[in-house]
């Protein structure tokens, strides 16, 4: 086998006693980590090209059909049971810190008896973070179980990823609010539909993936051993929660939509009040300044010099009449 080089890859082999941890960049170095006793870790950031992956596929013997499931970015979520080994793929998703928008990216999965294979799209960043600190601390439940055990850490922390996407959104959701009460604008509107497309994106992502987790649990497969199903519960219960969680945002958003357009209706009727009560008052007083303002000879007080100030007298008195006649309706 030659030694063809890819990028740089991410390896950890542990048991209880020791870690090794290393960073390789050919396909050689990997394999050599397949018959150790201990339990490895193998990393890949970015899916290479389909010529490593084919040398990796056949240094782990890995089937052509994993092999294009990795290579397809666009994948639901699923679990496929293989000879000696599992295929899992999922989205692992991560919150931006200044919005309520997240990056995201497929990760799959590859479990055997003694080694693991993770294999990202090459997005800035992961959630691993965390599985690789447990990794480094001696004394860990995961330092002394096997690959199952890593492949529900790793689920894990990125589920913990969902629960951080979700409280951004919770965050974003307030502050609409507050601002459909104070100063509702046109831009909430599409504020709410991009967080619903969110939301979607996210339930379409944990939905799938929740059933995967169930197969996992309740499957008759060696690798997965009974007190790793436990834990595997435990992930499908935060699943269910995270789904729940997005429906009751969903009914939330719907809520602040119905909300702004009954606010933008009434603050439209209360102009729209001013407004009429304003042509009302103005109606009487038009009317007789139109009736004086035509080119009559004989109009009662036209001749009178007294006469302007008495219409204007009357005018007035009907504006403050009509005035009164409003305040005691509490139309103002």
């Amino acid at each position: 086998m030659s030694r063809k080089k890819i990028n740089e890859i991410e390896v950890f082999d542990y048991d209880q006693t020791q870690v090794v941890e290393k960073k390789v960049k050919s396909i050689e170095d990997c394999v050599v980590f397949k018959d150790t006793p201990s339990i490895t870790w193998i990393n890949i950031d970015k899916v290479p090209p389909i010529s490593f992956l084919k040398q990796l596929r056949l240094g782990f013997d890995l089937h052509p059909v994993v092999v294009e499931d990795i290579l397809n970015m666009n994948q639901r979520p699923k679990v496929e049971f293989l000879d000696d080994y599992i295929f899992l793929t999922m989205r692992m998703m991560r919150p931006d810190k200044k919005t309520a928008k997240f990056t995201t990216e497929q990760v799959s999965i590859v479990i055997s008896h003694k080694y693991l294979m993770t294999f990202q799209q090459g997005v800035k960043g992961d959630t691993f973070e965390p599985v690789r600190k447990i990794i480094r601390q001696p004394g860990t439940r995961l330092r002394s179980l096997g690959t199952d055990y890593l492949c529900y850490e790793l689920i894990n922390s990125m589920i913990n990823g969902y629960f951080e996407i979700l409280e951004n959104f919770n965050d974003t959701i307030e502050k609409m609010e507050k601002a459909i009460s104070t100063h509702p604008s046109a831009n909430i509107i599409n504020s709410i539909h991009s967080l619903k497309r969110q939301l979607f994106n996210l339930r379409r992502a944990v939905w799938p993936l929740r059933e995967a987790i169930s197969v996992i649990e309740h499957a008759d497969c060696p690798l997965i051993k009974k007190a790793t199903r436990i834990y595997l519960r435990d992930s499908y219960e935060r699943l269910v929660q995270i789904i729940d969680t997005i429906e009751i945002y969903r009914d939330i958003l719907s809520g602040l939509l119905d909300l702004y357009l009954s606010t933008i209706s009434n603050r439209t009727n209360s102009v729209m009040k001013v407004l009429t009560m304003i042509a009302t008052i103005f109606m009487p007083l038009s009317f007789l300044a139109g009736v004086y303002g035509m080119n009559f000879q004989h109009l009662p007080g036209l001749a009178s010099p007294l006469g302007p100030l008495a219409i204007t007298g009357v005018m007035l008195a009907v504006f403050i009449g009509m005035l009164f006649f409003f305040k005691s309706k509490k139309w103002l």
